[in-house]
C-alpha cells in the first residue's frame, strides 16, 4: 500500500517572509510581540505551517491573522523599481495622501526594501521576496547603496576626507564609506549601513545641510533613465545579477 504524501511544513516566520509581508527578522519580532495569531490562538517561534497549492500561488492551511487581518498566502515573486519623487513618504498608511500605498498597483501586493525619507527621491525597489528584502536589509550584509547629494555651500577635500572616515553625531560613529566629489556642492556615497536620515545627519554634524538626496543605486541595480514618479518591473538579467550579488 503506497505511503501517504509527507506534508510540506514550513518555520511560520519563514513563511511569513514568503508572503511577502515582512522579513523574517521582523516577523519573529511580529511573533514575540503578539501580532501573529495561528487558528485563533497566539503564535510562537516554534511554530509551523503547513503548505497547499492553490491556482493563485502556495497557502497555508492553517488561519493566520497579523493585528487582527487575515495573511495572504504566496504570490508569484515580483520586483519592481521606482523613482521616488520628493514628498512621497514610503510608510503604507491608507490615510495619508502622500504615502506611496496610493502609487502601488493592488496586485501583486509590492513592499519597499527600505526607505528614502520623505524628502529624499531616486531608487526604490518594491518586491514581494521576504528572503531577498531580509538580505538587503539586514546589517550584517553590508550591501552597499550610492546617493549623489548637493549641500547648502562649496565643501573641501577635507569634508570629503571626514565623511569618508566616519563620523560622530548623537550616540553613532558612522562606518567609513565611500566619497567622490561631483561638483563644488555636490558628492557621491557609498554607503553599507542605512542609519535613520544617515546622510543628512553626518552632514550636519560637519557644518553643512544637505539640500538634494537622490539615491542612484542598490547593489547592482541602477535607476538610469527611470522618469521621476515611474515604476518598471525589473528584467530577468537585472534579477538574476541582483540574486547572485546577494548569494
Amino acid at each position: 500500500m503506497a505511503k501517504a504524501p509527507v506534508a510540506n511544513k514550513v518555520r511560520l516566520a519563514k513563511y511569513l517572509a514568503l508572503t511577502g509581508l515582512c522579513s523574517r527578522r521582523a516577523a519573529t519580532r511580529y511573533i514575540r510581540d503578539g501580532l501573529i495569531t495561528i487558528d485563533g490562538r497566539p503564535a510562537n517561534h516554534i511554530d509551523t505551517v503547513t503548505l497547499m497549492e492553490t491556482p493563485g500561488g502556495t497557502d497555508c492551511r492553517e488561519t493566520l491573522l497579523f493585528d487582527g487581518i487575515g495573511v495572504e498566502g504566496i504570490e508569484a515573486k515580483q520586483y519592481w523599481m521606482l523613482n521616488k519623487a520628493v514628498g512621497t513618504d514610503c510608510r503604507l498608511l491608507p490615510g495619508d495622501p502622500d504615502s506611496l500605498l496610493h502609487l502601488l498597483p493592488a496586485a501583486p501586493r509590492l513592499y519597499p526594501v527600505g526607505r528614502l525619507d520623505k524628502d529624499s527621491r531616486g531608487l526604490l525597489l518594491l518586491t514581494n521576496d521576504g528572503e531577498l528584502t531580509q538580505k538587503l536589509m539586514h546589517p550584517d550584509f553590508g550591501h552597499s547603496k550610492v546617493y549623489h547629494v548637493r549641500v547648502d555651500r562649496a565643501f573641501g577635500d577635507d569634508f570629503l576626507h571626514l565623511m569618508a572616515q566616519g563620523v560622530s553625531y548623537r550616540d553613532v560613529t558612522t562606518l567609513p564609506c565611500e566619497m567622490k566629489r561631483l561638483d563644488d556642492d555636490k558628492f557621491e556615497i557609498v554607503l553599507t549601513q542605512g542609519l535613520n536620515r544617515q546622510i543628512r545627519r553626518m552632514s550636519q554634524a560637519l557644518g553643512f545641510k544637505v539640500i538634494d538626496l537622490k539615491r542612484t543605486k542598490i547593489q547592482t541595480l541602477e535607476l538610469s533613465t527611470l522618469n521621476e514618479g515611474e515604476m518598471r518591473q525589473l528584467t530577468e538579467p537585472e534579477i538574476t545579477k541582483l540574486r547572485s550579488a546577494l548569494e
